[in-house]
């Protein structure tokens, strides 16, 4: 029987893919450090160690693989690049030598945006020259670099999917962003219900887009989980390795985005406007075909309103107040 193994299944996106791999009825198995879940679903296993990941892999008879690094923040990495690679890469490392020398059969990566940092052309296609501005973006490119090597050496056909800003929560509220915000819907949807203190800071209104602050392509989390279980599907089916972009195709900016949230919580929202921060481009919208075509994947919750109340309703359930109110 084939089996899925999604290694950083503790992470906001894991979580999500999970309950969605649950949802279509696929044999799955999540993996996590030790330590950093309590769920009896998620199987814990250093996740630097080949040997280790290699005999869980066999133990489970995995047959596919997908990799979802720990995802830091753009600022974070500008303040410890070492970090940002050393989280992206070690794992990474460890996972595809166990898949190399284990079962795995096909290998899905968790990539983003970032690795294409202030692009040419908008939207911006898979062909895009790869130009990172962060040590985030860095470490991601190199990662993607890895994976295409080693899995062509291996014959080990894969995936490669970059997401734009995976935002919101679960549609039937069974998992959302748990940890400290690493984007702007997470932290105005918790400024916004009183969970974080406010304002919300703005980092640059004089960027080139029509109301001046930064444009981003917002993709729900579910529909992220989704094409990342088409990919498993189209590998399957005797599909050739790919890199594809997963976003809506449309932006928004960071001005729409507070709207949005006063729309959904009929109260305005505090907002405080700082100068730009290293590491953010103006713009960063997929230019979806290639996803769409290819994997015949169909975004089922591309509306930002839709968003923001997934992400809302999962906050005033689950929330634990004053977890990250600084």
């Amino acid at each position: 029987m084939a089996m899925i193994a999604v290694v950083g299944a503790a992470s906001y996106e894991g979580r999500q893919m999970l309950l969605s791999l649950s949802d279509r009825g696929l044999p799955y198995v999540g993996f996590a450090d030790h330590g950093s879940d309590v769920d009896a679903k998620i199987e814990h296993v250093d996740l630097t160690d080949a040997k280790a990941l290699r005999a869980a892999f066999d133990r489970r008879d995995v047959t596919d693989v997908i990799h979802l690094p720990e995802r830091g923040t753009v600022a974070k990495s500008l303040k410890d690049p070492l970090d940002a690679f050393e989280r992206t890469l070690c794992p990474l490392m460890a996972c595809l030598r166990a898949a190399a020398e284990g079962t795995p059969e096909r290998f899905v990566f968790s990539s983003t945006a970032s690795v294409y940092g202030t692009p040419e052309n908008i939207p911006v296609p898979e062909t895009a020259a790869l130009r990172p501005i962060s040590p985030l973006g860095a470490a991601t490119a190199a990662a993607e670099r890895m994976v295409g090597e080693v899995c062509r050496g291996q014959n080990m056909p894969s995936a490669i999917l970059r997401y734009f800003n995976a935002a919101g929560a679960d549609p039937d509220g069974r998992a959302g962003e748990a940890d400290a915000p690493k984007h702007l819907i997470t932290a105005a949807v918790r400024i916004a219900i009183g969970r974080r203190k406010g304002p919300l800071i703005i980092y640059g209104n004089d960027y080139n887009t029509p109301d001046g602050t930064p444009i981003r392509d917002y993709v729900h989390v579910a529909d992220v989980a989704d094409a990342h279980i088409d990919a498993v599907e189209y590998l399957r089916g005797g599909g050739s390795s790919v890199v594809l972009n997963c976003g809506y195709g449309e932006g928004a900016s960071v001005q729409d985005v507070i709207q949005s949230v006063e729309r959904v919580t009929g109260k305005p929202l505090e907002v405080r406007v700082e100068g730009r921060r290293e590491g953010d481009p103006a713009q960063l919208i997929a230019d979806t075909a290639s996803i769409r075509s290819i994997l015949g994947w169909r975004p089922r919750y591309n509306d930002l309103d839709l968003i923001i109340r997934t992400a809302i309703d999962w906050e005033k359930k689950h929330g634990t107040h004053g977890d990250d109110a600084s």
